[in-house]
């Protein structure tokens, strides 16, 4: 075991960002014509820094397994992003944004990371909007600011329900232009297999052609992997259907370390799991917290008689809901962390107070937040006395306006009128907060490879506050990399192309061929996603929301078993040179189940709670926080980065200790 560095300037926290810039290398606009990126992943973090790249003169070749960027899982994170700029005065600041993070996260992220986030987070909407990003605006033309969980300030910029989505439209039309301008050469359905080293660097990548299946070897003088995370190791989660850990697992397998694989975040605000046979889980966006209220009856008959549909949970008056969130921590209510949320629904639930058949799901209920907005909107327009239906309809245009194609959304879903009776939720696996380690300068282990956006381990330690996954990837993209890649650069302005025909190619490009013939060949008699439906119950059955070493243990066990079993039965029809979506999942579900059992590893190296990592064994048991996570800072500071020996069981822990110098460690409380 060694210790990392993470090469974080020294000097004052807020000095740090600034004085890296002005002392790290340059490349000179002549230089950079010469230079080849390769960036794998265009979603908001690839995209911005494949656009930011090419216009600083670097020839990009950007590689996306969809048919269009715009496609990227990015455009799923709905409810916003957050920014310092203190629009609603209401006391935010950068120092403000910073402590939210790092005490969100638990304490388990770099101080200097985050402040660096935090500082450039305003640079992020400015960028944005002008690209033309349809930000909300106030009646005065500001632009919006809502709430989000883990916070007491108004800080996330929004575009109704679709932020993300408008985020990767502004990034995509910043591609499109050096796309035009032949500064980016775009390679659509195309898959990275495996990274290429020579001399130790990262200069290039193999890449399956996912029309044809052609074999391709790419060269670059350096590589980023902006791939985004791997909750799909659960088989059931919010991301998409093709989002997977590929190429973040090929870079590990070849040299860069894999960082807090445990660190999971799990959503509370998604439409419940509705039986066997579900495939993907939908996200309700967090933004509908800030106007929901949460609850459950206080009253078992009521709950089976909700079930059994012989009452409606309109019919229960105040007194007979149990609003847990604002009963347990007053002081933050229904805008808790996601990881505090979540927990306290699964508490609930596991009490036997969900309210669905299969008894998990809470209510998330917006008709305190419908007659609030009616009789604003009354007085604002002049309605004396309004009746009851007035006031309901105005009330419920303003829902309409902010949270709208949630709505319309949850509706196809469930086929209930969320305006009319509360919403069912339920925690789901979202977002990773662990990833490839990179230093502060975004290099992982390998020289010459970088990791950007959700697939590097991050900023947001063991707990993502909502609004920050938009905000850390654009922050990577479009005002980090471009100015520390070139420091690494510099050195390559002599290099010229670097030749597809190097022996290093040649290999790595048969490493590949190879594992494909020995994936067709095994003509088992299991489809692939049996093998993904039977890893990911074991994942959240023992490694999800509530683990501890027993399981732990046994999950280890349980996917080395299902890992054996998908090489000797695993059936794969159609062939190697052609479209075949069998093959593409067979590769991703092979890195999966390698992936969950080094999962399951890291979460029993880590003796304590912290954040989406809650062990049973670690909680505390008395006083104002019991029953909530209980952290070990004394041995578990640190970030958990392992280096790849074969078996994931045989895997190197190597340690990077966190210090915190502006910011007291102390337990975190939202009550």
């Amino acid at each position: 075991m060694s210790k990392l560095d993470s090469k974080i300037p020294k000097g004052p926290l807020k000095d740090k960002w600034t004085k890296h810039k002005n002392d790290i290398n340059l490349v000179n606009p002549a230089n950079k014509r010469h230079i080849d990126i390769i960036v794998v992943g265009t979603g908001l973090a690839g995209g911005s820094a494949a656009a930011s790249l090419a216009e600083m003169g670097y020839k990009v070749k950007a590689f996306a397994y969809q048919d269009s960027p715009r496609r990227a899982h990015s455009i799923a994170a709905q409810g916003g992003i957050n920014a310092a700029k203190n629009y609603q005065n209401d006391g935010d600041s950068t120092h403000r944004l910073f402590y939210d993070t790092v005490k969100g996260g638990d304490y388990r992220a770099r101080e200097g990371n985050v402040y660096r986030l935090a500082e450039v987070s305003a640079n992020i909407i400015d960028q944005c909007v002008a690209q033309g990003v349809p930000f909300a605006r106030e009646y005065g033309g500001l632009l919006d600011n809502r709430s989000f969980g883990g916070v007491l300030v108004s800080r996330t910029f929004y575009a109704k329900g679709q932020t993300g989505q408008q985020l990767l439209l502004g990034a995509y039309s910043a591609m499109n232009r050096q796309i035009g301008k032949g500064k980016i050469t775009m390679y659509n359905r195309h898959e990275m297999m495996d990274i290429v080293k020579v001399d130790g660097k990262a200069r290039g990548i193999i890449a399956r052609n996912m029309i044809t299946g052609e074999i391709e070897k790419h060269s670059a003088h350096a590589v980023v992997i902006a791939s985004g995370g791997y909750g799909n190791v659960f088989f059931l989660s919010t991301n998409a259907m093709g989002s997977n850990v590929s190429a973040a697992w090929k870079i590990h397998k070849k040299g860069a370390y894999f960082a807090n694989p445990c660190y999971t975040q799990i959503h509370p605000t998604c439409i419940p799991r509705a039986g066997d046979f579900q495939s993907k889980l939908t996200l309700m966006s967090e933004s509908l917290r800030n106007d929901g209220r949460i609850w459950v009856p206080k009253n078992m008959e009521d709950v089976m008689a909700i079930r059994e549909g012989k009452k409606k949970p309109t019919e229960l008056t105040e007194d007979e809901r149990d609003y847990y969130l604002e009963r347990r921590y007053p002081a933050f209510g229904n805008l808790v962390p996601r990881d505090v949320a979540s927990r306290a629904a699964k508490e609930r639930c596991d009490a036997g107070y969900g309210i669905n058949a299969t008894g998990e799901a809470v209510y998330l209920d917006f008709k305190s937040a419908i007659n609030r907005y009616g009789n604003e909107k009354a007085l604002v327009t002049g309605i004396e006395n309004p009746s009851d239906a007035k006031v309901l309809e105005l009330g419920e245009g303003v829902i309409e306006e902010k949270y709208g194609n949630l709505f319309q959304m949850y509706e196809k879903i469930v086929a209930e009128n969320p305006y009319k009776t509360p919403m069912m939720i339920y925690p789901a696996v979202h977002y990773t907060m662990g990833g490839i380690w990179c230093d502060y300068n975004l290099m992982t282990t390998i020289p010459g490879c970088y990791a950007a956006g959700e697939a590097n381990f991050s900023d947001h330690g063991a707990n993502r506050l909502g609004a920050s996954a938009l905000m850390q990837g654009l922050a990577d993209g479009y005002f980090v990399l471009p100015y520390t890649i070139g420091d690494y650069l510099a050195d390559d302005i002599r290099t010229g192309t670097i030749s597809t025909d190097l022996p290093e190619f040649n290999e790595a490009a048969k490493d590949v061929t190879d594992q494909l013939e020995k994936l067709i060949n095994i003509k088992g008699s299991k489809s692939v996603d049996s093998f993904h439906k039977r890893l990911g119950e074991v994942m959240w059955n023992k490694v999800g929301m509530a683990r501890n070493a027993k399981g732990l243990t046994e999950a280890m066990d349980e996917i080395k078993a299902i890992r054996e079993d998908f090489w000797k039965d695993v059936r794969i029809p159609g062939g190697m040179n052609e479209l075949n979506p069998e093959l593409e999942k067979a590769t991703r579900v092979a890195d999966f189940l390698e992936l969950g059992e080094l999962f399951a590893k890291d979460a029993l190296a880590r003796e304590e709670s912290c954040g989406g990592h809650f062990r049973e064994e670690s909680v505390e048991e008395d006083g104002l926080q019991k029953g909530e996570a209980k952290r070990n800072d004394k041995d578990f500071a640190y970030v958990a980065a392992w280096e790849y020996k074969g078996e994931p069981r045989d895997a190197e822990m190597h340690k990077e200790e966190l210090e915190f110098n502006d910011i007291e460690l102390k337990t975190r409380s939202y009550k």
